[in-house]
């Protein structure tokens, strides 16, 4: 048994990854991982410019390589030249992971059809588009791996979330379609359902929501964006190369939890 070939399973060295939404937060988390394993990491952004060019900064002086790109991933145009762009950049697309999104509050009786449509066409539309204008580019270079960031809110109820319930869910049913329909072309689409995450401030913003957090999660405490990045190095990497089609909960346990 040679135990230096464990190390090749997390060697990104050659391949490049797409983060979308990673100028912060999860995504930050996640292109810092890839970064770490040897990425060509791009960075992508909609409105956070200055935290995209920082994080690629950060990534670039640590000795990794980063570039950040553009685009409105709601946007069939902008997603194409996005990828057109990363395909000039970059021998190759190796790994896609979906994770623009937005987050917002609202009930069902109070909602506008915008307030609707914008979360629908971030978290959802937006994981379609990406994927079948990556599939493209990924088929060619014999096969790749796209793994979407869902959340366990996909599988729960949350109330004030509809859209965002119904969004995740759709992009949790997606990820299953794609795996079974892009498997032959050598592509692999696994999906992620996070937990609570901390992000800064929320401590102070929402305690109580935190408190009982810590109190539902049989590992009582919140998700770290590491935590996020670490099952997106794993289900992108060569040790995860017989698996599709698989939802991944990073919750901290709390949806294995009893119901009463």
């Amino acid at each position: 048994m040679n135990i230096s070939s464990l190390n090749e399973f997390t060697d990104f060295k050659g391949r490049s990854v797409i983060v979308t939404g990673a100028s912060g937060g999860i995504g930050a988390g996640i292109a810092k991982r890839f970064a770490e394993a040897g990425a060509q990491v791009f960075i992508h952004f909609r409105s956070d410019e200055a935290g995209a060019a920082a994080l690629v900064h950060e990534i670039n002086d640590a000795g990794g390589q980063a570039k950040k790109v553009y685009a409105d991933v709601s946007n069939k145009m902008d997603v194409e030249a996005m990828f057109a762009q990363i395909s000039r950049e970059a021998e190759s697309l190796d790994v896609l992971i979906n994770n623009a999104g937005n987050y917002p509050q609202n009930s069902i009786i109070d909602m506008e059809e915008e307030d609707w449509d914008s979360v629908i066409n971030s978290n959802l539309r937006s994981t379609f588009l990406c994927t079948q204008t990556v599939t493209k580019y990924m088929s060619k270079n014999k096969g790749g791996s796209i793994v979407n960031i869902a959340s366990i809110e996909g599988q729960s109820p949350t109330p004030l979330h509809s859209h965002y319930c119904a969004a995740k869910s759709g992009v949790i049913m997606f990820t299953r379609t794609s795996a079974n329909e892009l498997a032959q072309n050598n592509i692999r689409c696994n999906v992620i359902l996070p937990g609570l995450i901390w992000a800064e401030g929320i401590e102070e913003n929402w305690p109580e929501g935190v408190e009982g957090w810590k109190k539902a999660a049989p590992l009582t405490r919140l998700g770290q964006a590491k935590d996020v990045a670490n099952a997106c190095l794993f289900l992108s990497s060569d040790a995860a190369s017989w698996i599709t089609g698989a939802e991944l909960r990073v919750d901290g346990g709390v949806m294995s939890n009893k119901i009463f």
